[in-house]
């Protein structure tokens, strides 16, 4: 296993361009592939995952004597880090999107013209899907099995921090892949961390790649929003919004707001900003703000509510914009739910909005007016997630407006062409 994470000389264009043309190869046995065969390769994945544990955690401790060297923070060793619960997640993961439903041949719709022709909308394999992603050696496994049910062929370029474990791991799925009699280079890894590789597969590898999805950090999903040549599914950050009414059951606000912001501060999902209603400023505001500090969560907020609760720190017009990814929340007083969607559309992340409300109309509003991949009603903004909604395991959160929006599940990984059925019908 390597510790040293350098290209070996190879040339990273002509290398780089060789997996493109492999899977553009392996894409076309694949799209075609019974739901079993890929049900069965799944499987294997995760029985390999589960018998090669000791291959993965000893990689793993590479890649994190490797990161503490690099001066890797805490956060980012503990998403590095794998251990014997975090591998049999990884597996059980894979055993789940084994089970999910296969969508490729599903018919959207299907319709009757007047001539007699009868035309279906069927849902087809996108192709080659490239991801790149950063620390996370799991990304590997759930990029990879989600590729596969959706039948299609993937690139995985990891960061380098984690390629040791995503070596270790990649070597599972293709002993899977290979079980089922697929084609091994339905899902192959960028073997080198040249950062040369990623420009490569921005250009599309010579149009083999037909979607990128970045999972990272800001500088990264900027790097490629800007620079790639193909379609992007991707979100740049979680803004994430909650909004208390005047509606509102206050032991309920109170409740959701700590687990939108305190049950995992480092995801996309956790709620950034709390915006309450002037009109229960009150009664509402103080019980709410208590729960989070007593949380550990540090509240910065705007003047008016400081003038009401006292410990906060002054919120500055950059808080509004940040996403903390941390025990902090932004707090502010706004005119209904109309005050609410107005700074929530002035600078939102269009990820995830949340109201809390009893109020019909109030909710109907909210729901209408915010553009939000996402929109929960008495509901934490943490439930951002493919598995909470019943899609199993997801890549991200998309958050533009073309295809994918919202959890890219294997749904979202699928595209859809027309078949017209005739009976000899020609246009006069």
């Amino acid at each position: 296993m390597l510790n040293e994470n350098k290209n070996t000389g190879q040339d990273t264009v002509l290398l780089m361009s060789e997996i493109g043309g492999k899977a553009r190869k392996a894409a076309r046995p694949l799209a075609v592939a019974s739901a079993e065969r890929k049900h069965a390769a799944l499987v294997a994945m995760a029985s390999a995952i589960t018998r090669r544990e000791q291959e993965i955690l000893i990689a793993n401790a590479l890649d994190m004597v490797n990161g503490e060297e690099a001066g890797l923070s805490a956060a980012m060793l503990d998403r590095l880090k794998l251990d014997t619960q975090r591998i049999r997640a990884i597996a059980d993961g894979i055993r789940a999107i084994a089970d999910l439903r296969d969508p490729v041949g599903d018919v959207i719709a299907e319709w009757d013209r007047p001539n007699g022709l009868h035309i279906e909308r069927v849902r087809t394999p996108l192709g080659v899907i490239g991801v790149i992603y950063e620390s996370r050696p799991n990304v590997t496994a759930d990029a990879g099995a989600l590729c596969l049910k959706a039948g299609n062929a993937v690139i995985l370029r990891g960061g380098s921090d984690s390629l040791n474990s995503s070596r270790a791991i990649h070597a599972c799925l293709v002993e899977g892949l290979e079980a089922a009699g697929l084609p091994r280079d339905a899902i192959q890894l960028v073997p080198v961390s040249d950062r040369a590789a990623v420009g490569e597969m921005l250009k599309g590898l010579g149009g083999n790649v037909d979607v990128i999805i970045p999972r990272g950090g800001r500088s990264l999903v900027e790097r490629v929003q800007t620079e790639a040549r193909v379609p992007v599914f991707a979100h740049l950050e979680g803004i994430c919004h909650l909004y208390v009414d005047k509606s509102a059951n206050l032991d309920m606000a109170a409740k959701l707001a700590v687990n939108a912001k305190m049950r995992r501060t480092g995801i996309c999902g956790a709620a950034e900003t709390l915006l309450v209603d002037r009109a229960v400023a009150e009664t509402h505001l103080v019980p709410v703000l208590e729960a989070l500090r007593d949380a550990g969560c540090a509240i910065r907020a705007d003047d008016e509510v400081r003038s009401i609760f006292n410990d906060a720190a002054p919120a500055s017009e950059e808080d509004w914009a940040t996403e903390y990814l941390d025990a902090i929340i932004s707090v502010k007083l706004v005119d209904g739910v109309a005050g609410a969607v107005a700074h929530i559309e002035t600078y939102s992340s269009h990820h995830t909005e949340a109201i809390v409300a009893e109020d019909v109309a109030a909710v109907e509003m909210f729901f209408n007016e915010i553009d939000s991949a996402i929109l929960l009603h008495n509901a934490s903004t943490q439930f951002a997630d493919g598995g909470e909604f019943g899609m199993g395991a997801e890549i991200g959160i998309a958050t533009g407006k073309m295809h994918a929006r919202g959890p890219v599940g294997v749904e979202q990984l699928t595209s859809f062409k027309y078949r017209v059925h005739g009976a000899g019908q020609m246009r006069p």
